[in-house]
């Protein structure tokens, strides 16, 4: 299954797929999804109002991952480094499931700022 999705934050926009884990198919079928994102570091993230449990989560992800970060229930969008990375990793503030990846340059949210409407929509 295809499961094409657009992030719009502000003025930016990205194509993105979900993966095929129980947690992005979750998050699929809530689209569209809209919501103030914050930032940390070089990672976006917003309350989806989905409860989901850890699923293969993972410590460390890579630039242009899509995860579900399970305590506070939030959509992530990881474009670079956080405040917690070591050499130029990409790590969160606690494990996350991956459930998808920007298509093309996930760098293009850097322009991203705190409070900015996020949409999750069906392509």
């Amino acid at each position: 299954m295809d499961r094409a999705i657009r992030i719009t934050a502000g003025s930016v926009s990205a194509e993105a797929r979900l993966n095929d884990s129980k947690t992005a198919g979750a998050i699929w079928e809530a689209l569209p999804i809209e919501a103030k994102g914050q930032t940390w570091g070089d990672e976006i993230y917003f309350d989806i109002g989905l409860t989901a449990p850890a699923e293969k989560p993972r410590e460390v992800v890579d630039v242009g991952d899509l995860a579900y970060w399970p305590p506070g229930t939030a959509f992530c969008i990881f474009f670079g480094p956080t405040p917690v990375s070591r050499d130029g990793e990409c790590r969160p503030a606690s494990p996350v499931n991956v459930v998808g990846k920007v298509v093309g340059d996930a760098r293009v949210f850097t322009k991203v700022r705190a409070g900015t409407r996020v949409t999750i929509e069906r392509r």
